[in-house]
């Protein structure tokens, strides 16, 4: 995903979105294009991207957003990962 397609889906101005990276919140890729550089973001970034700016627009200082961000990501990967658990306990039961 390129800068200007997260800042569409997020909302969140370019300034904050290089200040994430630069304090390492966020690692996108940096790809050759012709004579300049672009950023290419993960999936895994551009969900980061959208809690954080959740949390920054609540009046979260940058440190205290991306620990919340984080307790939130990986909150929300544990309850797949056991949805995804129970699933193949109901199928052998």
């Amino acid at each position: 995903m390129k800068t200007s397609q997260i800042l569409e889906k997020t909302g969140i101005p370019r300034h904050k979105l290089y200040y994430l990276e630069q304090k390492g919140y966020i690692k996108p890729r940096r790809v050759q294009a012709g004579d300049h550089e672009i950023r290419e973001y993960s999936k895994k970034d551009f969900h980061m991207v959208e809690i954080l700016w959740k949390y920054l627009q609540m009046g979260f200082k940058h440190k205290m957003a991306h620990a919340k961000a984080t307790e939130e990501i990986k909150a929300v990967s544990s309850d797949n990962g056991n949805k995804g658990v129970s699933a193949k306990r109901k199928k052998r039961c």
